[in-house]
């Protein structure tokens, strides 16, 4: 396998630094490290971002999650390997990820059952955190970019 070009945040050096910034912006109290994972991995498979799918499965390993909760993030609703807070941000993952699927992209009663476990920090960490990994997810897409592979 082969992507099909250098990575576009190598071609033009300002968006890494744009990219990095965000993320580092999402990385607030408030918001554990495990769930912005967990979102990122959801986020992830949804978008068929390979790359990423083995990067936040990784992450989350490190973090000392056991097998059954990273291999259950596609099921999260059919398990009970994850805590209500957990559960309101991968609902919200899914809803903002997936916001051409219906009319109300984002409807109330996931809105407020993220409200419900999220101050407005947590809660500004987690759309941002949402926001930049569907931006890694379709830049790494569109490029093919091939997992283990280097990325310049």
């Amino acid at each position: 396998m082969q992507s099909r070009m250098k990575h576009p945040v190598f071609v033009l050096p300002e968006a890494m630094q744009a990219m990095q910034a965000l993320s580092k912006a999402a990385e607030k109290d408030g918001l554990p490290l495990v769930t912005r994972k967990l979102v990122e991995l959801r986020a992830s498979q949804i978008n068929g971002c390979s790359v990423c799918v083995d990067m936040h499965a990784r992450e989350l390993q490190k973090a000392g999650e056991p097998d059954k909760r990273i291999f259950a993030v596609s099921a999260w609703r059919e398990v009970p390997y994850f805590t209500e807070a957990e559960r309101a941000a991968l609902a919200l993952t899914e809803a903002a990820t997936r916001i051409a699927d219906r009319a109300d992209p984002v409807p109330d009663d996931i809105w407020e059952d993220a409200r419900r476990h999220y101050d407005d920090e947590a809660l500004s960490a987690l759309i941002l955190d949402i926001a930049t990994i569907n931006v890694w997810n379709r830049l790494n897409v569109v490029v093919k970019q091939v997992v283990g592979a280097a990325w310049d």
